[in-house]
């Protein structure tokens, strides 16, 4: 019995549910991080999200026991090993959805289009669409754009168009790279695993990279560049009153963009070089120099759009 739990919680994967963590983008730039009841609704968006991506892991694992047996990490998760009975797994999925999706439109209607789309069209990846060269990429980067989304519905938040091709960009980024890394893993045995392997040649993948990696630092840039200007606080203007630039009100969010940029550069680096990617999740929380650069990326935006006008 202690197995079994043990096996529903890996599963579950909860190491996945770093990514639901884009749903606190839409709080972070709206300007509402501290607002209580915001929080509240973001925090209950996130944890929905973690049930439904992990009753998504748990379908599409189903769809891929054979495939999965084949892989050499893949073939060791509980349903693939047989550690889970695929009846369990199915009945499990099916009641959390049942259970958790009419809370989720309890929680705002926004939220709840976000999650049924991503539900399905995460049914649709698991059963078919995966097969389709190019679309299923674009499902995986479609999952990650619906996690921001979602928490910016949930709060009623509004973001101009760039954050939007931002995110679409970087999520592309992130597919493309796992796709990558995954056809230089699999190698000989991509075809046994995932056929549509097959059809994405290693000069395709490195074009599409090169593509999304350029979109995504660009489209950040343009986004952070049409933030409105930020009025600095009383003890900086003090301070910097001396001087002939606008350095008491300018747009400061562009000091995080070479940020951005390092954060691609060494993704870039650890897909080409360190051949990794395939797990984008794994690769934040183990890549040393790319979790410090997220952190600071993360405590520069805060501290410029919260405290900077302080």
């Amino acid at each position: 019995m202690v197995k079994l739990f043990w096996g529903l919680f890996r599963a579950a994967r909860p190491r996945q549910w770093i990514k639901n963590f884009a749903v606190f983008a839409g709080l972070i730039f709206s300007g509402m991080l501290f607002d209580r009841v915001n929080q509240i609704k973001t925090g209950e968006a996130f944890l929905l999200f973690c049930i439904f991506s992990s009753t998504t892991y748990l379908l599409n694992d189903v769809f891929d026991i054979e495939r999965d047996k084949l892989h050499p990490f893949k073939k060791k998760r509980p349903i693939a090993s047989g550690l889970i009975p695929v009846p369990l797994a199915v009945t499990l999925a099916l009641v959390s959805i049942v259970i958790f999706l009419p809370l989720s439109y309890a929680l705002s209607p926004g939220f709840f289009f976000a999650a049924l789309t991503y539900l399905i069209m995460q049914l649709l990846y698991s059963a078919y669409l995966k097969q389709i060269i190019l679309i299923d990429v674009l499902v995986i980067a479609a999952g990650f754009v619906l996690r921001v989304y979602s928490g910016v519905w949930v709060i009623d938040a509004h973001l101009n168009v760039w954050f939007l091709l931002c995110v679409t960009s970087s999520a592309l980024f992130l597919a493309i790279g796992k796709r990558r890394s995954e056809r230089t893993l699999m190698e000989s045995q991509a075809f046994g695993h995932r056929e549509t392997l097959l059809h994405y040649p290693e000069n395709l993948l490195d074009i599409l990279t090169s593509m999304f990696a350029n979109s995504t630092w660009l489209t950040y840039a343009f986004f952070a560049f049409l933030q409105p200007p930020i009025q600095a606080g009383r003890i900086l203007s003090t301070f910097f009153g001396g001087f002939e630039i606008p350095i008491t009100e300018a747009k400061y969010l562009m000091a995080t963009v070479p940020v951005v940029l390092y954060a691609v550069m060494r993704y870039l680096y650890i897909i080409y070089e360190k051949k990794e990617g395939e797990s984008p999740e794994r690769v934040i929380l183990t890549d040393k120099p790319l979790l410090v650069t997220v952190i600071i990326w993360i405590v520069m935006v805060v501290g410029i759009i919260y405290f900077l006008g302080a």
